[in-house]
C-alpha cells in the first residue's frame, strides 16, 4: 500500500482532518469538549489529533497557526501575515488602541464585571467613549447590571482572550507582577499586543 493512501486510512489524520474543518468553519474557538462532541470521538484522540495539527499549523511553517485560546483551540494568521490580513479586512480590533483605550481595557479585565462608573473612578476620567469604543471592536461586552444603580456592567470577551493569545482570563499576569501602576499595566498590555500582532 502506498504511503499516501496509508495517511489516509489513519483515523487521527481523519480525526484531524475533520477538527481542521471545524475550526476552519466556527466563529469563534471550540473546546476540546466541543470538538469531541462534534466528532463523536473522545476527548483523548481529539487531544492528540490537535496535537498532530498544532504541529502541521505553527509559527514559521503555515500561513495560519492552531493555537490555544478563550478556552478553546482556533486558527490565527501567522505573525508574518498578520498585517496583509489587517489591510485586506480593516477591522477595527486590528488596529492599534490607544492609552486610555489599554487602561480601560485593563480595568475591566482585571476587576469586571464592571460599570462605567467605576471604570471613570478609577481612571479619573470618563469612560463613556472608550467603553464604546472597545465594545464596537468586540473586546468588552455588557454583563447585566448592577443591582443598586441600574448601571451596565461590561466584562472581556472572548475576542480579547484570543486578541491578546489568553486561554482565559486565569492567564492574566498578577497585578503584582505588573505593578499597580497605571503606566505599567498599560505597557505590560501594550507589550502583549504587539507580540500577538493585534
Amino acid at each position: 500500500m502506498q504511503p499516501s493512501l496509508r495517511l489516509i486510512d489513519n483515523p487521527v489524520d481523519r480525526l484531524a482532518r475533520t477538527l481542521e474543518a471545524l475550526l476552519v468553519v466556527a466563529p469563534r474557538p471550540l473546546s476540546v469538549d466541543e470538538l469531541a462532541e462534534a466528532t463523536e470521538a473522545d476527548e483523548e484522540r481529539v487531544e492528540t489529533a490537535l496535537g498532530l495539527l498544532a504541529g502541521r499549523y505553527r509559527e514559521g511553517r503555515s500561513g495560519i497557526v492552531l493555537e490555544r485560546a478563550a478556552g478553546g483551540y482556533a486558527f490565527r494568521a501567522a505573525r508574518d501575515a498578520s498585517e496583509a490580513c489587517a489591510r485586506l479586512f480593516d477591522r477595527p480590533v486590528q488596529r492599534g488602541l490607544s492609552p486610555a483605550a489599554l487602561e480601560t481595557l485593563a480595568v475591566v479585565a482585571y476587576l469586571g464585571p464592571v460599570s462605567r462608573p467605576e471604570i471613570a473612578r478609577i481612571r479619573g476620567v470618563a469612560a463613556d467613549a472608550t467603553v464604546a469604543g472597545l465594545v464596537e471592536r468586540g473586546l468588552v461586552t455588557e454583563a447585566g447590571r448592577e443591582g443598586h444603580t441600574g448601571a451596565v456592567r461590561y466584562e472581556t470577551t472572548p475576542l480579547f482572550e484570543r486578541v491578546f493569545g489568553l486561554a482565559d482570563k486565569d492567564e492574566l499576569p498578577d497585578l503584582e507582577d505588573v505593578g499597580a501602576d497605571a503606566d505599567e499595566i498599560r505597557a505590560r498590555l501594550e507589550s502583549i499586543a504587539e507580540h500577538r500582532g493585534a
